[in-house]
C-alpha cells in the first residue's frame, strides 16, 4: 500500500515573479545532494487526521511557523518510489535563515551501530519557477507548474 503524506507550498511574488519556499533534508544522506532533492516541506499522514491538518502539521514541525493564510488545494502527486503526496498552496513570508525544525535519530553510517541527531530539514529557500524545478523532487514539480497557472503570474 502506497504511503500518503501531505505538504504546503510557500509562495510569495516578487518583482512580478513566484517564488516557492523548499526545503532540504537533513542528514548525512542528503548531505551533498541538491538537484532533485528538495521538496515541499511535507509528511505522513496520521491516522484518523485530516490531509490538510497533516500539512500545517508538518509545516509547522520543519520550518517552526505555523502556517495562516487562504489554503489553495493542488492536485495530488506520485512519487517515483509510490509516495503519493497531496498539496496546497498559501502565500506568506518568512526569513529563510530563522527556520527551527524538529529532529531525528538515525544509524550512521548504515548498519554501524552509530547514531545522530538530525534535522528533518537543514534549510529552506525561495527560488523562482525555473530553479525550483531543477532542485525539487521530479514528480513534485507538478505543483509549482499548477500554482503558476492558476495565479497567472
Amino acid at each position: 500500500m502506497a504511503k500518503i503524506s501531505a505538504g504546503l507550498l510557500m509562495y510569495r511574488v516578487r518583482e512580478g515573479e513566484l517564488e516557492f519556499l523548499l526545503a532540504h533534508p537533513g542528514g548525512p544522506f542528503w548531505k551533498d545532494r541538491d538537484a532533485g532533492a528538495w521538496t515541499i516541506p511535507k509528511g505522513e499522514i496520521q491516522p484518523g487526521e485530516e490531509p490538510l491538518a497533516a500539512a500545517k502539521r508538518e509545516f509547522e514541525e520543519e520550518i517552526g511557523l505555523k502556517p495562516q493564510g487562504e489554503f489553495l488545494e493542488l492536485k495530488p502527486v506520485t512519487q517515483k518510489g509510490g509516495k503519493i503526496v497531496h498539496a496546497w498552496a498559501f502565500e506568506g513570508e518568512c526569513d529563510t535563515t530563522c527556520i527551527r525544525s524538529n529532529s531525528f535519530r538515525m544509524e550512521w553510517p548504515p548498519r554501524s551501530g552509530k547514531f545522530q541527531t538530525c534535522p528533518e530539514v537543514d534549510r529552506a529557500c525561495f527560488f523562482r519557477l525555473a530553479e525550483a524545478k531543477q532542485k525539487i523532487n521530479a514528480a513534485q514539480a507538478e505543483f509549482l507548474e499548477e500554482l503558476k497557472e492558476l495565479k497567472k503570474i
